[in-house]
């Protein structure tokens, strides 16, 4: 299906690794023009090299804390300034330590904050005017599946991301209808962290091998795997284009069936 989004400008945050970056590589395999982010340089940079290989747009990276407001501001600024415009927002951090609650601190609380909502908050601020000054401007707001059911040892995703969901609804309708603003919950997905965790978990001895150390990952998923990360870049594309032109508002679950909550 052609997305029709050549030429396209979009920002993608955090998205040097992991699912981020397989959006950047989906819009820009579509032939839209992006802004790579991400905070260490030489990881930036490879991503940035492998998104090229693939893309039939232009790819450029800019490193920028998602945590500082003022990096934030020139990160969008910059992706304007580089591309004439912005098109499409796509939000994204990493997520946060994994503790029980009893563990966890009140600086650990602040920070999952900042980097989970606040973020978000400061990208929209400095990006929603330019989106609202084209044709069909679009926001992603990439969360997790502990939106809609808790998992056990991550209170601080189970929790903050939550914030993110009343943020995309409520945008949905402020900045419509020029912008339209939805958001994917990503359940487990075979990212290179991901990959780290199954060989780590080996390593340790948890695990016979590779593959026993998956399929105890993937046991309680109904489609029997790990997520594909280019399928899940597929679904933020697509929700960035024209094609999903009356989808607004939305929370999309892409966990392979692996919730078990009704709504």
């Amino acid at each position: 299906m052609d997305l029709d989004i050549q030429g396209n400008a979009a920002l993608v945050s955090a998205s040097s690794s992991g699912l981020g970056k397989a959006a950047a590589m989906a819009l820009a395999r579509e032939g839209a023009n992006v802004v790579v982010n991400g905070r260490d340089e030489d990881r930036l940079e490879r991503a940035v090299a492998d998104i090229r290989d693939e893309a039939t747009g232009e790819v450029i990276g800019r490193s920028a804390d998602l945590t500082n407001r003022v990096d934030i501001e020139t990160l969008v600024q910059e992706t304007v300034d580089e591309f004439g415009g912005l098109d499409h927002l796509v939000t994204n951090a990493g997520g946060p330590p994994s503790k029980p609650f009893l563990e966890t601190t009140d600086d650990e609380w602040q920070q999952a904050y900042d980097l989970l909502v606040m973020s978000v908050v400061h990208l929209v601020h400095e990006a929603a005017e330019h989106l609202q000054a084209g044709n069909g401007g679009t926001i992603v707001h990439s969360t997790s599946n502990s939106v809609k059911e808790a998992i056990n040892n991550l209170v601080l995703s189970n929790s903050v991301r939550m914030s993110v969901i009343g943020l995309e609804k409520t945008l949905s309708r402020e900045l419509a209808p020029e912008v339209r603003v939805n958001a994917v919950m990503p359940g487990a997905h075979e990212t290179d962290r991901m990959v780290y965790l199954i060989e780590n978990s080996v390593d340790k001895g948890k695990h016979d091998s590779y593959e026993a150390g998956y399929k105890a990952r993937t046991d309680d998923i109904p489609l029997g795997k790990l997520g594909p990360p280019e399928e899940f870049g597929n679904i933020v594309a697509f929700l960035s284009s024209e094609r999903a032109a009356f989808i607004n508002g939305e929370a999309v679950m892409v966990d392979g069936g692996d919730a078990r909550s009704n709504l």
